[in-house]
């Protein structure tokens, strides 16, 4: 039982909201829910104020700034600082008020680019990482590395897990920052909208990924986090993964798109495979419920009932 009230950080993102949703669902009312107008998650004295004064027992630190490959290439600085900035405030903070747990939100980017397949977590910091990314990573490590010494040294039980690529609802389809997945659903809606019978998508289609339902993620973490795994930290995935090419025709027909797919290999693959191992989380007694194709059509679901919300009228963003 996590100890309240509880802290989401990050609560309108797409992890946030599922860790909300999965706790709501389990009868927990005592959440401290802030916007970032509310609450600057990058400004020291404003955290420190919060956790002052509202003296939550646990914390879900969910809150970052994400993007896809297109927004880590171009604006590798402010992923830096931001997420460092967020990372270090609530951890420690969070131990200045004496929080009794924490639970890291990390990202498979942590390993390095040409690590062996499927991702132990033994493989962090064994070599270089991708460099189209390389500035989250980094925030990413540091975070997981502040919670592991605030662990050993002062004896506070801050857990980190490192998922791989999620979806589902709450995601971002915005062309420039998305991810992989949520950038197929919009591109192969907007093409079936308008009546374009080709779509051009970026890179060879050839590098592998591995995607997990937010919901089955938000399950998962807070899985691991009731139980006792020590100062290091825990990979969530599915344990599959597939080709992008074969991820973007899975979306093509759930999206209801019979064009042609053209890919434009000058653009960047990132890292050829990505899957993590998951022998850990399997041996503490947790699998996922939902399957790739499920999970995409309850996405294109929520997307289409949120579109002109995400999008605005004229369907831009």
């Amino acid at each position: 039982m996590l100890k309240g009230p509880i802290f989401v950080a990050g609560h309108r993102g797409l992890v946030g909201s599922a860790l909300v949703r999965k706790l709501r669902a389990a009868g927990r009312d005592d959440l401290l829910l802030r916007t970032r107008q509310e609450l600057d998650l990058t400004d020291q004295g404003q955290v420190r104020a919060f956790f002052r004064a509202e003296r939550p027992g646990t914390v879900l630190l969910a809150a970052a700034k994400v993007g896809g490959i297109v927004a880590n290439s171009e604006n590798p600085a402010p992923f830096l600082y931001e997420n460092l900035a967020i990372e270090v405030n609530v951890i420690h903070e969070a131990w200045a008020a004496g929080v009794e747990r924490l639970l890291f939100l990390g990202s498979s980017c942590i390993y390095p680019k040409m690590a062996p397949q499927p991702l132990k977590e033994e493989y962090l910091l064994t070599g270089p990482l991708e460099p189209t990314n390389e500035a989250y990573a980094v925030a990413k490590i540091a975070g997981l590395k502040l919670c592991e010494h605030y662990n050993r040294q002062y004896g506070v039980p801050f857990v980190s897990v490192m998922p791989t690529n999620l979806y589902g609802p709450g995601d971002n389809f915005d062309l420039r920052s998305s991810h992989v997945l949520p950038a197929l659903i919009r591109r192969f809606d907007d093409a079936l909208r308008s009546g374009a019978d080709v779509v051009t998508l970026w890179g060879t289609g050839r590098p592998r990924r591995e995607f997990l339902h937010v919901d089955d993620m938000a399950d998962a973490a807070l899985f691991v986090f009731e139980r006792e795994i020590g100062p290091t930290f825990v990979n969530i995935g599915s344990g599959e993964d597939l080709p992008i090419g074969d991820l973007a025709r899975l979306v093509a027909k759930i999206v209801g798109f019979e064009g042609t797919l053209l890919w434009d290999g000058s653009k960047p693959d990132g890292t050829p495979r990505k899957l993590l191992d998951v022998s850990r989380l399997r041996s503490l007694g947790w699998s996922p419920s939902i399957g790739l194709e499920e999970g995409i059509t309850d996405t294109v679901r929520w997307y289409r009932a949120e579109r002109e919300r995400l999008l605005g009228p004229e369907g831009r963003s």
